[in-house]
């Protein structure tokens, strides 16, 4: 491997299946245009993302974190809290309309039907047809 070996890498990233991963994912990145932050000489992307990875002209951890949102498919957005001030102030006012309400009875209607009704609309019902694939 040119003039990188993984031994120049092991002690930036211990496992070295990780090292791969992030090795192949910065090569990755260097192949659509990324800048490289070491000199060529002459290197091929794996051999450049090694050296990278060798010199800590970037971040194992951060090459990592941008590894794992390239694989995510679903990404979650975090939303800022709102501030403590407006909460309390929509609670308020949740709590006085919730209040007002409570003080108004309801208006519950129901349709009344008759005991006769019910059995007129029984008797109206039409039994399905039988059939022989029963």
């Amino acid at each position: 491997m040119a003039r990188v070996t993984v031994e120049d890498c092991i002690d930036k990233v211990e496992n070295r299946f990780e090292l791969v991963l992030l090795a192949s994912h910065r090569a990755r990145l260097i192949s659509q245009g990324a800048p490289i932050t070491v000199d060529r000489d002459n290197d091929k992307n794996p051999v450049v993302a090694l050296r990278e990875i060798a010199d800590e002209a970037l971040s194992p951890g951060d090459l990592k974190e941008d590894l794992i949102h390239s694989l995510q498919k679903h990404v979650e957005v975090d939303e800022p809290e709102p501030d403590a001030a407006a909460l309390a102030q929509t609670d308020a006012a949740a709590f006085a309309e919730a209040a007002e309400e409570e003080d108004q009875p309801e208006a519950l209607t129901f349709d009344r039907m008759s005991e006769e009704e019910l059995l007129a609309g029984i008797e109206g019902l039409v039994p399905p047809e039988k059939s022989d694939d029963y």
